[in-house]
Order: C-alpha cells, then sequence, then structure tokens
C-alpha cells in the first residue's frame, strides 16, 4: 500500500490549509486482539497496555507518513523533522465540557473531552466507540481542535456543552493569530468541522429525559429524535452535533452525515462500539478508535 497504515483508515476529505493534517483510525492494522481487535487505542477498556502502545505508536507513525506524502507532493508544511516528531496526545475522556490546549509539554492522560493546539507536531486525538469525534481547523491558519461528542458531553450544561467550549478554546488561538477584536462570527465563518463515525439513529435509543435535556434550551432540537419503542426515542447524534455547529455559525461541515456507512454499531469489520460489544462487567468492554488532527 502506498500510506504506511491502512487502507481504510479514513483521511478527512476538506479544505484545511496546507499545515493541517487529519486521520481517523478504525479497527484494521494493529496489535490487539479479540473484543479490541486490532487496533484499540484506548487503555482504560481492559486491553493489553503494550499492544495499546503498540497502536499509538502506529498512529504516530501514520501522521509522519501523511506529512511525508505532503511534502513529496511539494505542499508546504509537509517537512517531517527528526527533532519534533509528529505525536498524538490523548485526553482522559469522562464526558464532560473541559478542554485542554495542547503544546510541547502536553502528555497524554489529563481528564478533558475536547483540546485545542497550534503547536506543530502535537496531534489533538479524541477516541470513540459510537460517541461522535469532532475535528476543528481553520480555513487558513494552523490551528485545530478536537472533541469528544457523546449526548453528554454534546448536551452539557445551560445550553453550553463540549462544541461550544471547544470551539470557544479554538477561537481564543484564533484571536491570538489574527487580533484580539475578531468576532465570534468571523471566526466561525473561517472555520471547519469535520464529524466522525458514530452510532447512527436507528441504533441509539435513548429515554425521554436526553430528549427532554436538549430540548430544554433549544426546542428546535426535538426534530432530531424520532419516536422508538413505548417510553423511548432514537436520537441522531451527528445531526444533533451539526445543528449545534452551526447555530455558532460554523457551516462548513464534513463527514458524517448520518446516512449508515457512519454508523459504528452497523459496520462491526471497520468500527469498535460499545453498544454493540460491551460485555457486562468488562471495563470499556471494546475497543476505541480515534480521530486526530494536528498542525505540521
Amino acid at each position: 500500500m502506498d500510506n504506511a497504515f491502512p487502507q481504510d483508515w479514513i483521511v478527512p476529505d476538506w479544505p484545511a490549509p496546507a499545515r493541517v493534517h487529519a486521520l481517523c483510525t478504525t479497527r484494521k492494522g494493529g496489535s490487539s486482539t479479540g473484543l479490541f481487535g486490532t487496533t484499540n487505542l484506548s487503555l482504560n477498556v481492559g486491553d493489553e497496555a503494550t499492544h495499546v502502545l503498540q497502536n499509538r505508536a502506529l498512529l504516530a507513525q501514520a501522521m509522519r507518513s501523511l506529512e511525508a506524502q505532503n511534502a513529496s507532493k511539494g505542499i508546504a508544511g509537509g517537512a517531517v523533522t527528526a527533532a519534533s516528531p509528529s505525536q498524538p496526545v490523548f485526553v482522559r475522556q469522562v464526558h464532560g465540557t473541559d478542554v485542554k490546549y495542547i503544546d510541547q509539554c502536553a502528555t497524554s492522560g489529563q481528564d478533558a473531552d475536547a483540546s485545542v493546539s497550534d503547536t506543530p507536531g502535537m496531534g489533538c486525538a479524541v477516541m470513540a466507540a459510537d460517541c461522535l469525534p469532532v475535528i476543528f481547523s481553520h480555513a487558513n491558519l494552523p490551528v485545530v481542535g478536537a472533541a469528544h461528542a457523546g449526548w453528554r458531553g454534546l448536551v452539557g450544561q445551560g445550553g453550553v456543552g463540549v462544541l461550544e467550549t471547544c470551539f470557544a478554546a479554538y477561537a481564543e488561538l484564533v484571536r491570538k493569530h489574527l487580533g484580539e477584536d475578531m468576532s465570534h462570527a468571523d471566526i466561525a465563518a473561517q472555520t471547519l468541522a469535520w464529524l466522525g463515525p458514530c452510532i447512527s439513529q436507528p441504533e441509539f435509543e435513548v429515554g425521554p429525559e436526553v430528549q427532554a435535556a436538549f430540548v430544554e434550551h433549544d426546542a428546535s432540537a426535538a426534530a432530531f429524535f424520532a419516536a422508538g419503542k413505548p417510553d423511548k426515542f432514537q436520537a441522531d447524534l451527528s445531526a444533533l452535533a451539526r445543528h449545534r455547529l452551526q447555530r455558532q455559525g460554523i457551516t462548513q461541515l464534513y463527514g458524517n452525515d448520518s446516512s449508515p456507512a457512519w454508523c459504528t454499531v452497523r459496520n462491526p469489520e471497520r468500527f469498535f462500539s460499545h453498544r454493540r460489544d460491551g460485555v457486562p462487567g468488562v471495563q470499556g468492554g471494546s475497543g476505541r478508535f480515534a480521530a486526530c488532527v494536528w498542525v505540521a
């Protein structure tokens, strides 16, 4: 293969600037076995740590491979330097709304559900196995972010969830590059967002309390819930995220369009799914794939 990573890993199709790279892993290519086979990237689901670290090294190798490919094509910012090889930085996701800034001193394992960066080589990485990974990039600047959007993080508190807090932290980085007087609306208009794989609406059954949490501060969110079994709703997680992004003024949206190909539950050969494969009493229950975005 031309890439130094499995061919079915996803390279987002979005018009990010030359120095911004992104990659979303799948189940293929790693060292893990069983429910975690083969590219589980989480240390907190019961997989062997040696396998997870090998899988994370594979992702780091893939990041450098993408940069090298762009360098060979003459794309600016594609050069790879031995002094600062690109690497993913994973937050410890807790279904909240906290955001971490990723610089050269950052290490994996800090409690948060989102990260932002303008530091070359440091990847903002989020893991998922039904929840929705969302990555951000400015259309012209080397400023990026990534958010883990399960329903709890997405709904947040008082109408402010993880997508809002991630964008706010990202916007502060943009202002450092372009000026403190940049408005929220101007930054949103210059922002790209790519949505990764997640559970689809027909597979995501939730209780009325989940639907109520979304519509309490936004009545229009009711459109993204369909009637399910008695006293249940089916929630369209990716559509809810697109709606929240659009409410912030971010309209350049790519990736997951709620079609079956993006569903983690319905594509067992390609994606991990906790709802599909979770085992009662087993921590984590399944592996985790990751979406990663970084500046070269």
